[in-house]
């Protein structure tokens, strides 16, 4: 197995995990979880971003593929690994007896667009640094910062502010909201960033 889809893996399995251990836990403010997931997010962008781009969530894959800063193989190949990763966290967390309170919901289009704009800003920063126009080593603040910000907007607006399938997945809520929702708004912020960043 190529090492960039073995660290796509173990990025979203640490991320799935902390963030589902934050939301379980009574401890937790619900403004820690934000920044725990952003914190994490950092770090393996410049653990991992050297090896695989730290993508660690199939709407970054995805909104990525859809500007062709991926091959449609690599692509694949990052998907599963993030989906493993985030199940193997799921039983990893009930080892410890974290299981999450969270359940999907059934659709609400003010929650779909909610959680649409803050994946739709988590993923305009991101572009920032793909399209080189973030510094190097500014990239996991500029990151890890991107993610705070959207999962702000989206909780702010009415969602849970997830703007990951994969964790969406580990926190028990799979369904159109948490899945489709993050895809459309990644797509989209990188679309955008394309037209204002790119030089004709």
């Amino acid at each position: 197995m190529s090492k960039k889809y073995i660290a796509e893996f173990i990025g979203t399995f640490a991320l799935s995990f902390v963030v589902l251990a934050a939301v379980a836990s009574t401890k937790s403010l619900p403004m820690a979880i934000p920044l725990i997931a952003g914190l994490t997010l950092s770090l393996f962008v410049y653990s991992i971003g050297s090896i695989s781009g730290c993508h660690i969530n199939p709407s970054v894959t995805l909104a990525q593929l859809s500007v062709k800063k991926i091959s449609s193989k690599d692509a694949i190949g990052y998907i599963v690994a993030q989906l493993l990763g985030a199940v193997v966290a799921i039983f990893a967390a009930k080892m410890f007896s974290v299981v999450s309170p969270m359940s999907g919901a059934g659709f609400d289009g003010k929650v779909f667009l909610a959680e649409m704009l803050g994946a739709f800003f988590f993923n305009f920063g991101i572009a920032s640094v793909v399209y080189g126009k973030a510094k190097e080593q500014m990239s996991g603040l500029v990151v890890g910062g991107s993610l705070l910000f959207g999962v702000l907007v989206a909780s702010l607006a009415g969602a849970a502010g997830i703007l990951n399938p994969a964790v969406a997945i580990a926190l028990n809520s799979a369904s159109v909201i948490y899945l489709v929702a993050p895809v459309v708004g990644a797509v989209l912020g990188f679309q955008v960033y394309k037209i204002v960043a790119e030089e004709k």
